[in-house]
């Protein structure tokens, strides 16, 4: 599979110079490292090349790398049913940039690409229909940033007096960051093994 692999790697960087920046295969799996402007033609390259045949888009997600430039990976995920191979897709993306949308060659990347927009912020150009998908309209902030604070900054409730759901700040009272360490079974007739805190108790 390695040989093979390698094959089709090599074939794709003599096809396309120009989009591969980088391959490599780890645990049987090519990734290649690709440039942002010519993606939808590199995707559509894959996609018909008699040697490649990614006609099936499984997943396209990104990953949050805060202290590097450019901070993001967008990472796509392609199946050749006809090959019997997979390849995963990396483009690196800075906050400020626009990532070619894919839909014009897989429409199915639609709802990934609106996916990665409502979870990382990252905007994808020439996208029919680019709005949020996983959270409410007037969400704020982008959930799988490594800085998106793990309360969010708003909390929703249904108020029973306005008879509709309210937005409201996310305000943490004191004893919401104390934490009662105790062992769940502290106190009860039968000492768990390993239950640590029970036994110095008991010294």
């Amino acid at each position: 599979m390695s040989e093979e692999l390698t094959e089709l790697a090599e074939h794709i960087e003599a096809k396309r110079p120009d989009c591969v920046l980088s391959w490599e295969i780890a645990h049987g799996e090519l990734t290649m490292n690709v440039t942002q402007a010519s993606l939808a033609g590199f995707v559509e390259f894959i996609k018909t090349d008699r040697n490649c045949r990614f006609s099936t888009l499984i997943d396209i997600t990104a990953v949050d790398h805060p202290e590097r430039d450019p901070r993001f990976d967008v990472v796509y995920h392609f199946l050749s049913m006809y090959q019997n191979h997979r390849i995963r897709l990396k483009v690196g993306v800075r906050e400020e940039d626009f990532v070619p949308s894919i839909t014009g060659v897989h429409p199915s990347a639609n709802w990934f690409e609106r996916e990665v927009f409502d979870m990382f912020g990252l905007i994808f150009s020439g996208h029919p229909d680019l709005r949020r998908i996983l959270t409410d309209y007037g969400f704020r902030g982008y959930p799988l940033r490594k800085d998106f604070p793990t309360t969010g900054y708003t909390e929703v409730r249904y108020d029973e007096e306005q008879k509709r759901v309210v937005y409201e700040p996310v305000s943490l009272v004191q004893e919401y960051r104390q934490f009662d360490f105790m062992s769940p079974w502290e106190g009860a007739e039968y000492i768990l093994p390993g239950d640590d805190k029970a036994e110095a108790k008991e010294g």
